[in-house]
């Protein structure tokens, strides 16, 4: 078992060195919460064609519009995005 122990430790060394260190505070968006205003732009045109396809009463145009602000709705969640941010990026 030790040469499992030492193969472990040696990944372990690895993996930590491949992770940014981190200094200083956060930036002004991270702080506030800020969201990108392309993730606005699809929720807009989401809802936007939700709506139209509901008073044309065209079902794809309904489906595109709950498909599009389903999309935006998930980027804009914030604990989805803490998540994202933080797993290890696969190379």
């Amino acid at each position: 078992m030790p040469h499992h122990d030492e193969r472990l430790r040696g990944l372990e060394d690895r993996l930590g060195s491949d992770r940014p260190e981190r200094t200083g505070a956060p930036g002004r968006d991270a702080q506030r919460g800020k969201r990108p205003i392309s993730t606005w732009l699809w929720l807009t045109v989401g809802t936007a064609g939700l709506v139209s396809g509901i008073v044309i009463g065209h079902g794809l145009l309904i489906a595109a519009g709950l498909v599009v602000a389903g999309m935006a709705g998930q980027l804009l969640d914030p604990q989805r995005r803490a998540q994202r941010n933080s797993a290890p990026r696969p190379r």
